[in-house]
């Protein structure tokens, strides 16, 4: 890697100025927290060590990599409720063994029937509102985790939603991280219906090592293992969620759960520097990470140097602008054409490259013109077949709405804030449409192989996170845990599919470890720098090597959670 870096000489020893960092390690790079997880047999990355456990054992029992997903994202909506839980939405990427072949699953929800777009019009929403009843959308999740099962599934959902079940009947100790955002989420949240009962028994959220339990959740889960998806969106629990929402005046509804269907679609990918790294189409943003790698393609980042004003400048100019795209193209494709070929076309990243002042930072930016008519957890596992998959799941804001049904145990999702109320936005509101969502799993092959399957939670984080992974792996040759380890570029104020514009420049964060040079210099080239505390996302990536057979496993350093493996 070639980089700047900033030392201090003091007392005869030297630091890196302004990073956290394992400094005592004698190998790999300087940020590096630990080292990677190899093991031969299987592998899981969650943001929780038990649910990375419960991965492993269900495996061990003869699940395949699909259970063993499952589990892990059940568990992970107890025990991390303030990222995911059933009340949410799932995107996956599953990569067959045994066809070779990867497949993509989009469970994410609908906005409700009875509820339209003059609703708001007349009562003079400028935008949906973050929390409470109207940004209620279908939860998706449970589908999700029954489409996977039917296709790729070994053990029966009893046995595989049995860990969760026990650990919210039991008790499990709340980790640091999670207890930080339990915290800061019941400040916002209290208020709303139902949600201080489950999250708030003691009259505040469990602190770090206190044992917390969910015997609501316990109970939905059983129903659910015992009766299937069917229990969940046309059985008891739909009825009560439905009347609950309509108590409070909102307006998701039992015929909402019953109609709501998931979608197996095909994933797309661009090829960068010999790697090809596969993401969902809308009405997720996961092209637009592949719309950044694209732009960058072009320029030698290499010989830039990791730490350098140079790399970042260029980063986050090609960022600007896929997200313009984003801001304008990404939504539903069953009510919009989406011209994603064109977006994620090599010739289109040359033409968006010519745009970039590689001096000046750009204060806005124009979408494409096409040749057309018209808070989340993520988690990986690799099983001993060979199987892969790439899972993501969210409630979005937070712990989503706040509104969580009584005696249900988890909270309703607030994705249809995410749409925009402009009639002529192509994410605009309608009912029975998806929103625009920002979750999105990765996948990565080499020569039509198995590469890495990873993924990087947090917001409109996630695509510039999945583009520095890549970037750093094979340009800056960092390893896997490293990649994740390194310190990150965070841009915000970019347009958005709600209907914001750009017209500033927006606001560019550098986590701590990039130098003051770097930091001056980017200043110099007309960059608003802001320090940011916390929104760089959570990394977890299971790597195979084909040569050796074993995986590698990397996590997150700035969540609660591990990669292990047997």
């Amino acid at each position: 890697m070639k980089a700047l870096i900033t030392t201090l000489a003091v007392a005869g020893c030297t630091f890196f100025a302004g990073q956290a960092a394992a400094y005592d390690r004698i190998t790999g790079h300087h940020f590096a927290s630990r080292s990677e997880v190899i093991a031969p047999n299987a592998m899981a990355a969650t943001s929780q060590p038990l649910a990375t456990q419960v991965a492993l054992d269900v495996m061990q029992a003869g699940g395949s990599a699909v259970d063993a997903a499952i589990a892990a994202n059940a568990l992970l909506g107890l025990v991390e409720p303030t990222g995911n839980g059933i009340g949410g939405d799932l995107y996956a990427i599953v990569w067959d063994a045994e066809s070779e072949s990867l497949h993509g699953i989009n469970a994410s929800g609908r906005s409700p029937q009875s509820l339209t777009l003059d609703y708001f019009i007349e009562n003079g929403y400028e935008s949906i509102p973050q929390r409470g009843v109207l940004p209620l959308s279908v939860p998706g999740a449970v589908d999700g985790w029954f489409e996977m099962h039917e296709k790729f599934g070994k053990l029966s959902m009893e046995d595989i939603l049995k860990p969760s079940i026990d650990y919210a009947e039991q008790g499990f100790p709340v980790t640091e991280v999670i207890a930080y955002y339990f915290e800061r989420n019941a400040e916002v949240l209290k208020d709303y219906p139902g949600f201080a009962e489950v999250f708030m028994k003691e009259g505040r959220t469990p602190r770090k090592g206190e044992m917390f339990k969910n015997p609501d959740l316990a109970n939905t889960y059983r129903q659910i293992a015992s009766g299937g998806r069917d229990a969940f969106y046309k059985g008891d629990i739909a009825r009560t969620l439905g009347d609950f929402v309509q108590e409070h005046g909102g307006f998701l509804s039992y015929d909402d759960m019953a109609a709501h269907e998931s979608e197996w679609v095909d994933p797309v990918s661009t090829n960068y520097r010999g790697y090809d790294l596969w993401e969902l189409p809308p009405n997720t943003q996961g092209i637009a990470a592949l719309q950044i790698l694209n732009i960058l393609e072009g320029y030698d980042i290499a010989e830039m140097g990791f730490d350098s004003p140079e790399y970042v400048h260029h980063f986050t100019e090609a960022k600007k602008l896929a997200f313009e795209d984003r801001a304008k193209f990404y939504s539903d494709t069953d009510f919009n054409d989406i011209p994603v070929d064109w977006l994620i076309s090599k010739e289109y990243a040359s033409e968006r490259a010519q745009l970039i002042d590689s001096e000046r930072a750009g204060r806005a930016y124009e979408p494409g013109n096409p040749p057309m008519n018209g808070d989340t957890i993520y988690l990986t596992v690799a099983d001993k077949d060979g199987n892969m998959v790439s899972l993501i799941q969210s409630n979005y804001r937070g712990m989503g709405s706040g509104i969580t049904p009584e005696g249900l145990g988890f909270v309703i999702q607030n994705r249809a804030e995410l749409f925009a109320l402009d009639t002529d936005h192509m994410n605009v509101y309608e009912p029975g449409k998806r929103p625009f969502h920002t979750i999105i799993p990765a996948f990565v092959t080499k020569d039509g192989k198995p590469y890495m399957s990873y993924g990087v939670m947090g917001g409109g984080t996630q695509p510039q996170m999945h583009a520095q992974i890549l970037i750093n792996m094979i340009d800056f040759d960092m390893n896997l845990q490293e990649a994740g380890d390194a310190p990150r570029i965070l841009h915000s104020g970019s347009s958005q599919p709600t209907g914001e514009i750009m017209d500033d420049g927006g606001v560019l964060s550098l986590e701590n470890g990039f130098s003051d040079y770097t930091r001056r210099e980017l200043t110099k080239m007309g960059h608003r720098l802001q320090e940011a505390v916390g929104p760089y996302g959570g990394y977890q990536a299971i790597m195979k090597d084909h040569e050796e057979g074993v995986y590698y496993g990397a996590s997150e350093s700035r969540k609660d959670g591990h990669a292990a493996g047997y």
